[in-house]
Formats: C-alpha cells, structure tokens, sequence
C-alpha cells in the first residue's frame, strides 16, 4: 500500500503546503524558515518564464507548488502517485478550499482550512494520478518541471531522471529539491544515487550534465508537523537545471 494513502499522512501535507505560520507552529519555538516550502520551491528557484508557457510539477501531493507554477505558466499538470493527495487538490481546484485537521497531541485534534492562494487561475490547473517512474508517453516538452522532495521517495530515481530531458522543451527549466533522505522501504539500496560512495549530487551532475546547464542551487529548509511539539525538519538542495539548445 502508497504509505500516502493514509489519513495521518494527508491531514500532514495539507497543512504542510496550505497551513499559516500560526497553524503550523503557534507559540512554539521553532525554524520559521522552513515554512511555505511547496511555495518557496517555486518563487525561489524558478526562472524567467515566457507567455503561453507550460509547467509540469511531478510529486506534487495535494498541490500547493502546482497552484504556485500558474503564476508563471498558462497552463500546468500536477502528478502524483496517491489518489488521496490528488483527489485533495482536485477538491481544492473546484472548491478553492477544505477542511484539515492536524494533531494537537494524542486524539486530540484541531482543525484549520486549507484554501488556494489568492490570485491563482484555477483553470490553469489539472491534476492526475501517476507514477514518476512510469510516467504516460505523452507528457513532453514543458517549459518548467519540478520535483520538489520527489527522488529520494522512487523506487528508480534514476530512471525518473533520465526521462527529465523528454520532459523538459530546450531552453526549459527543471526545478529540483531533495534532502537525499534515501531510505530501503522506498528505494532499494542498490538504486540510491552514488550508493554511499559517492555524493547523490555529483551523481545527479552526472545523468544531467549532457542535456542540461546547472544554473543555480539553493539550500531550501522545510518543516512538517506532526503535532504540537514533534516536527520533521529536512533541508533540501535546489537547483535550477536549464534545457540546452539542439
């Protein structure tokens, strides 16, 4: 079964990428900094974007990076491989809002209201079930892909990786974030990037180099609550990748 699928894991990502500060944290002491991580992911590492341009966000649980890429693009697609985060951000998109709830401690719960920013284009926005290792044929040519804490969660990142340049259109962008939190019940030893013997980023540098320029990277902090004292705080790489030009 999807680990995602759960109701403790949805209730988690919802306030993850819509929760404010407040509803996140409260009183408590903590690194403010790694808040709004699905937004940051994209204001932060994006690039210019031109008019009528198209975006592709793989991963994108219950969507908040999805609803932030149409600012810059006309029209984006918003993939992941849990029905319960899609169908979220499908009732989002539609309703522009729902009910959350999040752990105070033990059963006790609260609630908050997820809500899709202000000055979004909905329509701009669909979402769809898939799976970023298996990714349908038809999906190429954007002008921006992102994959926001995505790689260290496949079974194959390298499989996903070596699709990126079908994706991504020439003089496009890929967006990238990853803590490299390999583990074995996502990704089997043998598929994690340098294996322990080497960086997963220069491995990275390695399958993306021949079809892509490193603009820039980025330390990115996120934070996820679990309830009212217990969090989980990572910090991912980001880095903008550029299509080259044939």
């Amino acid at each position: 079964m999807n680990p995602y699928e759960t109701d403790t894991h949805l209730s988690q990502y919802l306030l993850f990428h819509y929760g404010s500060e407040e509803e996140t944290l409260g009183d408590m002491p903590g690194p403010r900094a790694g808040l709004n991580f699905p937004r940051r992911c994209v204001s932060e590492l994006i690039g210019p974007m031109g008019r009528d341009s198209s975006a592709l966000d793989v991963g994108c649980a219950v969507g908040r990076s999805t609803f932030e890429l149409a600012r810059y693009a006309s029209s984006v697609v918003g993939i992941d491989s849990s029905q319960s985060f899609i169908s979220a951000a499908q009732n989002l998109q539609k309703a522009g809002q729902c009910k959350g709830t999040t752990v105070v401690e033990g059963s006790l719960l609260a609630t908050f209201e997820a809500k899709v920013p202000v000055g979004i284009e909905c329509q701009r926005v669909s979402f769809e079930v898939g799976d970023a290792t298996d990714l349908r044929k038809d999906l190429a040519g954007f002008d921006a892909v992102l994959a926001a804490n995505l790689i260290c969660r496949l079974s194959d990142p390298a499989s996903f990786l070596s699709r990126v340049p079908k994706l991504v259109k020439p003089g496009g962008q890929f967006l990238l974030s990853t803590p490299f939190s390999w583990l074995e019940e996502f990704t089997p030893r043998e598929n994690w990037l340098g294996g322990g013997g080497q960086r997963s980023f220069d491995v990275i540098k390695e399958i993306l180099t021949p079809d892509f320029e490193l603009q820039t990277t980025k330390e990115m902090p996120f934070l996820i609550r679990e309830h009212e004292r217990k969090f989980q705080y990572g910090i991912s790489l980001g880095s903008r990748w550029v299509r080259r030009r044939v």
